[in-house]
């Protein structure tokens, strides 16, 4: 398995492999129970080795790729929508997967990466470079999907700021909240002044509690 191309193997399970007692009994036999659904097909409950999806969750191309499920033999093309970990030990407990259909557009999450932090002029101006989004809801279809978006800071100086609106967008892909009728052009990454300030050397002496004041007192005395 390589990072351009995600192919799991799965198992249908039948009506009486499901619901809640049968996901535990499938969890002991370190199986994580799935739905793939979408696609103008009935939904198929499916079960998937633990180890090979915690495998495939490590990539973060994994969460906006398209996935190829082998259902008994049958190939499945799809996209993860949904995974709920256990709250405590972070382990996969149950996934949902949306069926691709050629032609027809999917929206998805995907990641936002910020390059040229290090090169920015307000960095190097001991600014600090705020982030405010991790990943982005896009449209676009199936072939169209990118693996993330990339946002070139580099530039960035002091008070400047990039709204949803100047990221870069390959070809096919929209913003879905851009497209929305009462969307918000929000701001995504913005670069503040720094947060520490300069302490004044200045310090009057009725300003030092008399405790850190030396009035060679205790020096007269030792020499006497």
């Amino acid at each position: 398995m390589s990072i351009n191309h995600f192919e799991l193997n799965a198992v249908d399970r039948a009506a009486e492999l499901q619901g809640k007692g049968a996901s535990r009994r499938l969890r002991k036999q370190n199986l994580v129970p799935a739905i793939i659904y979408g696609g103008n097909e009935e939904p198929t409950a499916i079960s998937i080795k633990l180890n090979e999806l915690v495998k495939s969750l490590e990539f973060e191309a994994f969460f906006s790729h398209i996935l190829t499920i082998n259902v008994d033999g049958e190939e499945h093309q799809a996209v993860i929508k949904d995974l709920q970990r256990h709250p405590a030990k972070g382990f996969p407990m149950h996934a949902d997967f949306q069926r691709i259909v050629k032609g027809q557009k999917i929206h998805m999450n995907v990641p936002v990466h910020f390059t040229g932090r290090e090169d920015a002029p307000g960095t190097a101006a001991a600014g600090v470079l705020s982030t405010l989004v991790s990943d982005i809801e896009v449209i676009c279809l199936p072939s169209q999907l990118p693996e993330y978006l990339e946002v070139d800071v580099s530039g960035m100086e002091i008070g400047d700021l990039f709204r949803l609106s100047d990221i870069k967008l390959p070809e096919g892909v929209v913003i879905h909240e851009l497209e929305l009728e009462d969307g918000h052009d929000r701001t995504i990454v913005n670069m503040q002044p720094p947060t520490v300030e300069e302490v004044d050397a200045d310090v009057d002496a009725d300003e030092v509690p008399a405790t850190e004041q030396n009035d060679g007192t205790e020096e007269n005395k030792d020499s006497e």
